[in-house]
């Protein structure tokens, strides 16, 4: 028994220093942690358990067989964050890279099975120099294990993605089929093919960071959901954004002691819309003054800004918001802000998430690039989304709901539960001028009766008044109570209850 007591202190040892003190203090050169600093700040102290400590490859190639470092370059168990169970995976990359051999997907693998039985989050911190080369075919098989599951745990366990280093080749495919990515700036980047291929293939000279860097991804790309300036920020706020979210798609989300009064008013808010309809204010004011102690943790927001999405607490509990946002192109949807936002709604749909739409839209953006670029399927994805959707939903429309657009944003007619209105709020088929213009386009050279015309459609049609006549809104509201009126309303669709017909899954136009 004593000697392998010794033996079992020699591998945990080992275990512990991964690839060496060395190369502990190149990863702290590089202003990274370490995979077990990481593990040690995102989980509550004294939590973890780890899993296969002792695992080594089982690589018998290019000499692979004299170099066996225990954790094989993968941390994995659970832990808890704020007391809640959480699955987790942090690749090492003083072993090996951190690359992905058979032994460390196995490992991987066997958490993720393990949350799905128990119905627990995931979270994996992603820093690997891609598949192990000396294992072949073998480490590609292991990926596409991770693959499946990431595949099937859709929708049914919510998954987080940390990119906290290199992500390449095929690697960047497991985190693209999680539920969020978050990347740390300046030291993670993720593409399918590295700079030098790209400068063989297409002659192009770019740099990683310039490649798939934090910037580019949510930017860009709109791959990655968020942004921070190191792994310390990147895992604290993790800790944050894993407070808003269920355990598992048969639990609601979580609800925490909330001091903020549910009938607390705003009257600032009376006075938010401008009085000249073409000037522009701030969605994200309304959100913060609506939510609880004006807490808002934006998603994405650097990318596709006409569109802004994210979590807040209504009494405690959290809400999906989805709001047009006036001060980038009029608030109008396009490709990329559809896509963004039908995401966001399948998400929160999926994992019993209540949604708050904010609406000031003046329709969807014209052109040739957008025309050209599929913004009839890509509007449709956003469409599909509020329509397939079957939590609470609440909507406010505050100012503009031009056209299609209006129908596209959780109207009545795509089953929202309470849809309320400002009296502020403007719901046509299109602005006056336009509609004018096109009404009367043989009066378009009489500046006069033109005039006159627009303040009659105005008078008609610029106000809610004509929708609510109609039921399509449920009541109008005085900007200052909207805080109350909402809660009030999530309040009563608590145990909502609503399903879709029976299907193996929709077609969804991808």
């Amino acid at each position: 028994m004593p000697d392998n007591l010794a033996k079992l202190r020699e591998k945990q040892q080992a275990a512990l220093l991964g690839g060496g003190e060395h190369r502990n203090i190149q990863q702290h050169l590089k202003g990274k942690l370490t995979a077990r600093e990481r593990l040690h700040i995102l989980l509550d102290e004294g939590s973890f358990e780890e899993w296969d400590k002792y695992v080594e490859h089982r690589c018998h190639d290019f000499d692979m067989q004299a170099q066996r470092i225990p954790t094989d370059g993968v941390i994995t168990g659970y832990g808890t964050i704020n007391g809640r169970l959480v699955f987790v995976f942090s690749q090492d990359f003083t072993v090996f890279g951190g690359s992905l051999s058979e032994a460390h997907a196995e490992k991987i693998c066997k958490i993720m099975d393990q949350a799905m039985k128990v119905g627990a989050p995931v979270i994996g911190m992603n820093d690997s120099g891609g598949a192990r080369i000396q294992e072949g075919v073998a480490s590609l098989g292991g990926y596409a294990e991770i693959f499946q599951r990431n595949v099937l745990a859709s929708g049914v366990i919510p998954q987080l993605s940390l990119i906290m280093g290199p992500c390449a080749g095929g690697a960047v495919y497991s985190p693209a089929i999680t539920d969020f990515i978050f990347m740390v700036e300046d030291s993670s980047y993720m593409f399918v093919t590295g700079p030098d291929v790209v400068k063989t293939v297409t002659h192009e000279s770019v740099t990683p960071e310039e490649l798939g860097g934090a910037s580019v991804h949510t930017k860009i790309s709109g791959v990655a959901d968020m942004s921070f300036e190191n792994d310390i920020e990147a895992i604290l706020r993790t800790r944050t954004f894993f407070d808003f979210l269920p355990a598992n798609n048969k639990q609601k989300p979580p609800r925490w002691p909330c001091k903020d009064p549910a009938s607390r008013q705003e009257p600032s808010l009376d006075t938010i819309i401008p009085s000249e309809p073409t000037k522009p204010y701030d969605i994200k004011e309304v959100i913060t003054k609506i939510a609880d102690e004006g807490d808002f943790f934006e998603l994405q927001p650097s990318y596709a800004q006409n569109m802004v999405i994210g979590f807040i607490r209504l009494q405690g509990s959290s809400i999906g918001v989805v709001a047009n946002q006036p001060m980038v192109l009029a608030g109008s949807l396009d490709i990329n802000s559809s896509k963004k936002g039908a995401r966001f709604v399948r998400y929160c749909d999926a994992f019993n998430i209540p949604i708050l739409t904010l609406v000031d839209v003046t329709g969807f953006m014209p052109g040739t690039v957008q025309e050209y670029g599929g913004i009839i399927k890509n509007g449709a994805k956003l469409l599909y989304a509020f329509a397939e959707c079957t939590v609470p939903k609440v909507t406010l429309i505050t100012r503009k709901a031009y056209g299609g657009a209006y129908d596209v944003m959780s109207s009545k007619h795509l089953r929202g539960d309470v849809n309320l209105a400002w009296p502020s709020a403007e719901i046509a088929v299109m602005g006056a001028k336009g509609a004018v213009e096109i009404i009367f386009r043989k009066d378009i050279n009489d500046q006069q009766a033109i005039a006159a015309r627009t303040k009659e459609y105005e008078d008609k049609f610029a106000n809610p008044f004509v929708a609510a006549s109609r039921g399509y809104i449920d009541d109008i509201i005085t900007p200052r109570e909207t805080r109350a009126r909402v809660c009030r309303s999530f309040a009563m669709l608590r145990d909502k209850k609503l399903e879709n017909p029976w299907r193996k899954h929709g077609n969804i136009p991808l």
